[in-house]
C-alpha cells in the first residue's frame, strides 16, 4: 500500500522505516530536508497516486491543526487523512469536519510504543467511520506487534475515539511510573535493602507488578544504579491534565493519576510556597523548630506568639 506520512521525527521516522520493512510505499515529508523525501506538502501530494491516504506524526495543537488546513488545500475528494500525533480528541471534530467541507475522509489513531515501536510494533486505538478504518487496516497491521490483531490495534469509535483511548493509555501510565517511582525511592531510604536494582529487576517475572515500564526501569537502572546522573524535574505532554479534567467533567474519581499529576508539578519547584505554610503553621500552634532561609530572621525553631515581633 501507499502513504504520505507527514512527519519523520523520533516516531514517525521509526514508523517509516516499519512501513517500508513491512513492503510498503511510504514518502514522508519533514521541514527538515535532510530526513524528507519531498520538499513539501505539494510535491507530497503530487508524488501519491489518488485516492490518497496521509498519516500525520507531528506535535499536538497548533501544528498539527496547521497541518492538516495545509493538508486540505493540496489533497482531494476521496483522499483520507489519518492524525496520529498526541491530539486533544476535542481537535478532532474540528479537524473531520474542515476536511469534509473538501470531501476528505479523517481518522485519528491513538499510538503508543515510543522509540521502542520500530522493532516491537506500536499499541494502535482509532477512532472514525468503518469503512476508512478498513480502508487504512494495510498500514494499522504493519504497525501493531506481531500477533492476534485485538491485541495490538482496537477500532475504539467513531472520530476523536482514538485520541480519547490514548488519553486515557496514557492518564494510566502516569499513575504507574508514579507508583514504581515510589517504591523505588521508599527502598533507597531503607537501610535493609542493599540491592534495590536487583529486587526491581526481581520483579520482572512471575509478580504481579511485572510490566513493559518496569522492565524500561531496570534497563534505566542498570544504566545508572541510583540515577544519580538524572535531575528530578519531569515535565507532562499534557495527556495527564486532560484525563483528569474529563474525570471532573463526568464525575469520575481518579485519585491516582490525579496524585502523579501534581507530583511532576511538585518536581518543578525549586521551592514550595505550600510547604513553606506549612512549616509556617506547624512552628505557629506547637512552636516546631523549622528551617530559616538565609538571611538575618532569627533562629531556627523560635516560637511565633502574640507578642512576636510583627
Amino acid at each position: 500500500m501507499q502513504l504520505g506520512l507527514v512527519g519523520l521525527g523520533r516516531m514517525g521516522g521509526n514508523m517509516r522505516d516499519r512501513l517500508r520493512a513491512a513492503g510498503h510505499e511510504v514518502v514522508g515529508f519533514d521541514p527538515r530536508p535532510e530526513v524528507s523525501d519531498v520538499a513539501s506538502l505539494a510535491e507530497l501530494a503530487a508524488a501519491l497516486t489518488a485516492p490518497r491516504v496521509v498519516w500525520v506524526m507531528v506535535p499536538s495543537g497548533d501544528v498539527t491543526r496547521g497541518t492538516v488546513r495545509s493538508l486540505s488545500e493540496v489533497l482531494s475528494a476521496g483522499d483520507l487523512v489519518i492524525d496520529g500525533g498526541n491530539s486533544r480528541y476535542t481537535d478532532d471534530a474540528v479537524n473531520a469536519a474542515l476536511l469534509d467541507g473538501h470531501g476528505i475522509r479523517y481518522v485519528d489513531c491513538g499510538v503508543s510504543g515510543g522509540v521502542w515501536g520500530k522493532q516491537n510494533g506500536y499499541g494502535l486505538m482509532a477512532g472514525g467511520a468503518p469503512e476508512d478504518i478498513d480502508r487504512a487496516m494495510p498500514i494499522f497491521d504493519a504497525l501493531r506487534p506481531e500477533g492476534p490483531r485485538e491485541e495490538g490495534f482496537a477500532h475504539a469509535g467513531p472520530v476523536g475515539a482514538g485520541h480519547f483511548a490514548k488519553m486515557v493509555h496514557n492518564g494510566i501510565e502516569y499513575g504507574l511510573m508514579q507508583a514504581y517511582a515510589e517504591g523505588f525511592e521508599l527502598m533507597e531510604a531503607s537501610p535493609l535493602i542493599h540491592d534495590v536494582p536487583g529486587v526491581i529487576q526481581a520483579w520482572s517475572r512471575g509478580t504481579v507488578v511485572r510490566s513493559w515500564l518496569l522492565d524500561l526501569l531496570v534497563l534505566a537502572l542498570k544504566e545508572d544504579p541510583r540515577l544519580e546522573a538524572l535531575t528530578d524535574y519531569v515535565e507532562d505532554s499534557g495527556e495527564g491534565r486532560w484525563t483528569i479534567q474529563e474525570a471532573i467533567d463526568a464525575a469520575v474519581p481518579l485519585p491516582v493519576i490525579s496524585a502523579a499529576l501534581f507530583a511532576r508539578f511538585a518536581s518543578r519547584q525549586d521551592s514550595s510556597p505550600a510547604m513553606r505554610a506549612v512549616a509556617a503553621l506547624r512552628q505557629q500552634f506547637g512552636g516546631h523548630a523549622v528551617h530559616k532561609a538565609a538571611g538575618p530572621s532569627g533562629s531556627p525553631g523560635e516560637p511565633a506568639g502574640p507578642g512576636a515581633a510583627r
